[in-house]
Formats: structure tokens, sequence, C-alpha cells
């Protein structure tokens, strides 16, 4: 009898050790390095907490001479200002196109210059290359650097946010609940329908002003922009934004974690 207690002792003693070995990988550094970690930490933005009426529309993989060109004629109408987070050789392409995009206010930020899918291991050499031959075309039209950047896909990981930040370039994606997926063109009040119903504030909505084939962007501004106004939203650039998150911070005494 004394034999049978002694083995079941040594198993539960086992089990345990076993169970503490899980609880621990399970909190390891690696594994809690998710979105909130470095949302917390402020090292990545998805989108902004605040109290404030306030969305930032974003455009990917311009500039385009008729898609860009017509969706800034929109936004001028309604008093929008948004964030272009534009592809290094297509401004190289088109200049004068983005060149209008920051005479209309808007603000003009880096997506790489060949539009390259980070693939994991991430290398940091080519994330570099793709954003400081980027930030040399953005230079050239606008006379300084950006402060934003948006990998390709939404793809990342620790290299490449380390190696954005270092430069200058936070890297922000967009609200899981406003990307419009307009690239695949899946019709104007799909579109149009998904922002308005999902709208909150601090939101960062996930558009195109270059896709291929006929795009569909700008006749679902035509519904958002009027439609979000009256609910009373305001449309700001992404660094709009987080100076919003942050004023808010600052009054109430909360900062990001280090």
């Amino acid at each position: 009898m004394k034999k049978r207690i002694r083995i079941t002792a040594a198993a539960l003693a086992a089990f345990t050790l076993m169970c503490g070995s899980a609880d621990a990988a399970l909190s390891s550094p690696d594994r809690a390095k998710n979105r909130y970690y470095y949302e917390e930490r402020g090292d990545m933005i998805w989108e902004v907490q605040t109290s404030q009426k306030v969305i930032a529309l974003t455009f990917d993989d311009g500039p385009d001479p008729f898609e860009t060109e017509g969706i800034l004629e929109v936004l001028r109408r309604y008093d929008a200002k948004c964030t272009f987070f534009a592809i290094g050789k297509r401004i190289a392409a088109y200049p004068d196109v983005a060149r209008h995009v920051i005479a209309g206010g808007h603000e003009l930020a880096n997506h790489t210059y060949n539009h390259v899918y980070f693939k994991t291991p991430i290398i940091s050499k080519q994330i570099q290359e793709e954003l400081e031959l980027t930030e040399k075309e953005i230079i050239k039209v606008s006379g300084k650097h950006s402060s934003l950047f948006r990998p390709p896909g939404g793809m990342y990981d620790e290299t490449l946010i380390d190696v954005s930040n270092s430069m200058g370039l936070k890297p922000v994606l967009w609200s899981w609940h406003q990307d419009t997926k307009d690239w695949n063109r899946p019709g104007v009040w799909s579109i149009s329908s998904r922002v308005i119903r999902n709208a909150r504030n601090g939101d960062i909505v996930l558009f195109h002003d270059h896709v291929h084939g006929e795009s569909q962007t700008k006749e679902a501004l035509e519904i958002i922009l009027p439609e979000l106004a009256k609910q009373g939203f305001r449309f700001v650039t992404v660094s709009e934004l987080i100076g919003y998150s942050d004023a808010e911070q600052a009054e109430t005494g909360r900062h990001p974690a280090n």
C-alpha cells in the first residue's frame, strides 16, 4: 500500500512539474509579443483610443494618375484630410500626383519602394533599403521625411518593427473591422456599408488608390464621407489621429509603456 502511495505521489509531482512548465511556456516573452504588446509599447499602431469623433482614412499603393486624382477631388469637397501610403517607384513615376497629395493637405507616408511582402524571418537590410529608397522619393516631392510606414499586406515581425522605428518610421496597420477590401472590387455598397456600419472613434480605415481594374473606391467615398460627417466624424491624417490620443494621455496622466 505504501509503495502505491509513493508512486502516486511521484506521478502527481511529475504532473505538477509538467503543468508548471506549460504555464511558463504560455507566459514566455516571445508568446506575449502580439498586437497588444506592441500597441502598449507604442511601437506599432492599429487604431487609436480617443473620445473624439475622429477617423483616419488611409490609401495604399499609389500614386495613380487617374485614381488618386479622382479621390483627391472627392476629399477636397468634403474637407477630409487623409494619409496616403505610397510606393516609392510610383512616386518616382508620378511625382506630380504625389505633390498634389501634399498640396491638398494630406499626409504622404512610406509603403516600401517595390511593394515587397516581407515574409518571416524578415531581413533587416532589405527593410532598410526599401524604406530608404522610398524616403528619397518622398523628400524629392515634399522636402522632408515621412514619419509613418505601412508594410505591404500587413506582414511584420519584431525585426521589421525595430528597424522601421529606428529609422523614425512608425509602422501603422489598420483597424481589423475597417479593411474595406476595395482592392478586390467587392461593390460600392459593400465598401461603403462596411465603413459606415463599423465606424468608431479612432479608427484607421484601409483603402487603396491604385487597384487592378476599375476602382470602386471613389464612388464609395461619395457615400461614406457625407454620411460619417452627418454623424459628427471628422477626417484626419494618421499623425493627427495619434496626436489626439497623445493629448488625452497627457491630460489623464496615462502614457504608453516603455
